[in-house]
């Protein structure tokens, strides 16, 4: 594995989630980043993805540097053939060259603008990183992607599944700003290569881009996709048909004890921040159903697990 940008950069991911859950149980076992140092750009705030990979380079043996790139460093041009006499300092060209020379790996983190479908397809800030950087880089969340998170939402299922192929069901829920697709985009597409039966139910006007969707049915009453369910993660995102749109702020698509009650026990999943009792009812969230803080402990090995075949490949 060169670099960590997209689930399809990994040569098995089956066997990376496993490796992952051995990492879990024997965190300290291995040492390859011994004198060797992440560098973590982040272009928008975090909590779990920049500490979590902080704590999984620093097992590994690795130092950590991070940078808030839009508080702390020049501001960067992306585009070539620009004549950089307004507010770009620096070009992205020599900040990565720069970078590759403090760093073995590069970890970057930028959201997209939701204004522009086209442009945030193109992933520019973080295509940039990967084609400039002589290092590996690791998409800590994109505009179309969160691989980390969706690697530790898997393990999360293998590890408290009951039975060989759960129900899972991906649901829209309610909140007051335009949210980004990358984490329900990169959630559908690893659960597609797993042993689970996959839904995604979401009002109209918001089904994912389909080339994340595939042929996981998609359903716009959430009541008949909840039923059954083994497993239920709660996720907001904006239109994409409508690209970042919010279209409605329907209450009644939070997920709660009640429409809990259609599921088969489930167990409630979200990535973290949730909004309590706007996307995810209180009482849920405090249940034992909830398994929310399981999924951030998760996040840690994920991405030791990613980091150590960076630095072995």
């Amino acid at each position: 594995m060169k670099n960590f940008i997209q689930l399809s950069d990994a040569q098995d991911l089956g066997q990376l989630i496993q490796e992952a859950l051995k990492l879990k149980k024997e965190p300290l076992s291995f040492f390859p980043g011994s004198g060797k140092t992440l560098g973590m750009l982040f272009f928008n705030a975090s909590l779990r993805t920049r500490l979590s990979t902080e704590k999984a380079a620093r097992l590994l043996g690795m130092e950590v540097m991070s940078m808030n790139v839009m508080n702390d460093g020049w501001a960067l041009e992306f585009s070539d053939g620009v004549v950089m006499n307004a507010d770009k300092a620096e070009h992205v060209r020599e900040a990565a060259g720069v970078l590759s020379q403090y760093c073995d790996i590069l970890a970057v983190r930028s959201f997209p603008g939701l204004k522009d479908k086209e442009a945030d397809q193109k992933e520019q800030v973080l295509g940039a990183f990967r084609k400039h950087a002589r290092i590996p880089v690791i998409n800590l969340e994109s505009a179309t992607a969160h691989p980390l998170q969706a690697l530790a939402d898997a393990m999360t299922i293998l590890e408290l599944k009951t039975r060989k192929k759960p129900k899972v069901v991906l649901t829209w829920a309610p909140h007051p700003k335009a949210l980004p697709q990358s984490v329900p985009n990169s959630f559908a597409q690893i659960m597609q290569k797993m042993e689970v039966d996959l839904v995604i139910t979401n009002p109209p006007g918001y089904d994912l881009n389909p080339e994340f969707v595939q042929k996981t049915p998609v359903l716009h009453d959430q009541h008949a996709a909840l039923e059954g369910a083994d497993f239920v993660y709660v996720k907001n995102w904006s239109s994409f048909e409508q690209y970042g749109q919010v279209l409605t702020q329907n209450p009644l698509w939070m997920m709660d004890q009640e429409k809990w009650k259609l599921t088969n026990e489930a167990k409630v999943m979200h990535c973290l921040p949730v909004r309590r009792n706007v996307v995810i009812s209180e009482e849920l969230l405090d249940s034992p159903h909830a398994v929310v803080l399981q999924q951030a402990a998760n996040r840690t090995f994920a991405a030791q697990a990613v980091i150590k075949n960076l630095l072995e490949a």
